[in-house]
């Protein structure tokens, strides 16, 4: 058996296909929905990813304005810009680009958004709604692409048993709370596995699906999965690689070419979770403009 590809790409096309009929109709009516982006620092990761997030507004017709700032940048000074772009109706969503450096408090420059201008979906009130199964304000952006990626590729987790390896609040903890709603394309059982479980494979073994998201690499082998899982890798690795002209190269948490022999479906590093991810960011923004707009 060799897993058929999830493409995340082709999927977050027809996604951007999708927004720029919704952005289309906004502005029939006199609403060009708006994207605020902050970025501190030069981090080329972030600065890449902002680039891209920036040619996918355009692509699709949303406004958007880059806020770059100084590494050194304050957290008062970041707050202070917050409270700004909050009551600016330029923009109907506002996204701090995350990691911000040490030295401030990424809560508090979350919290410090406006609910309904959550573009991540990551403010304690949208993920509070998601916990209460509310699906219709903003959702975390990554978890939501993977259930984008589960419902477009024919793999409905209701009744299955998901495998979750990760608990962050980017990803493995929301993502874990909506596959378990009582909801279309959710209604699943869920077990979240991390740095403290002590035998994963366990687990993953018992999976119909397996959402890797621990953030290193090769940590899901072919020896841990049964024949005909779904794998979704989030991972995004970086590691050496000479032969490469920048010197390294993306992968994810999954030993792809292993599990893909056994697997019936597998996402791809680069390709998979990553573009899906940038097409939730449209989502979120455009419906937070049709909110606003009544």
């Amino acid at each position: 058996m060799t897993a058929q590809i999830i493409d995340g790409t082709a999927m977050a096309a027809d996604i951007k296909t999708e927004v720029a009929a919704r952005v289309a109709s906004l502005k029939s009516k006199g609403v060009s929905p708006g994207l605020a982006v902050i970025l501190v620092g030069d981090d080329p990761g972030s600065v890449s990813y902002v680039s891209g997030k920036a040619k996918d507004c355009e692509e699709v017709g949303i406004f958007s304005e880059t806020f770059h700032l100084a590494a050194p940048t304050g957290q008062q000074e970041l707050l202070s810009l917050v409270a700004s772009l909050n009551g600016d109706s330029r923009f109907h969503a506002i996204l701090p680009q995350l990691p911000l450096p040490k030295h401030v408090n990424e809560l508090a420059i979350i919290d410090a958004l406006r609910p309904e201008k959550d573009a991540d979906g990551l403010h304690p009130v949208n993920l509070g709604r998601v916990l209460r199964g509310e699906t219709s304000g903003a959702l975390p952006c990554t978890p939501h692409g993977v259930l984008q990626m589960l419902a477009r590729s024919g793999n409905d987790p209701a009744g299955k048993h998901v495998v979750v390896v990760g608990r962050s609040t980017l990803v493995g903890r929301p993502l874990a709370v909506l596959l378990s709603n009582k909801a279309k394309g959710a209604n699943a059982t869920v077990t979240i596995c991390h740095t403290g479980t002590p035998d994963i494979g366990r687990f993953t073994r018992d999976a119909d699906i397996v959402v890797m998201a621990a953030g290193r690499p090769n940590t899901l082998t072919a020896e841990m999965v049964r024949d005909g899982v779904v794998v979704i890798d989030v991972g995004t690795n970086r590691i050496d690689d000479p032969s490469r002209k920048r010197g390294w190269r993306l992968v994810g948490d999954v030993d792809h070419e292993a599990v893909r022999e056994k697997a019936s479906w597998i996402s791809p590093v680069p390709g998979g979770v990553g573009p899906m991810t940038r097409a939730m960011l449209l989502v979120n923004t455009i419906r937070a403009a049709e909110m606003a707009s009544g």
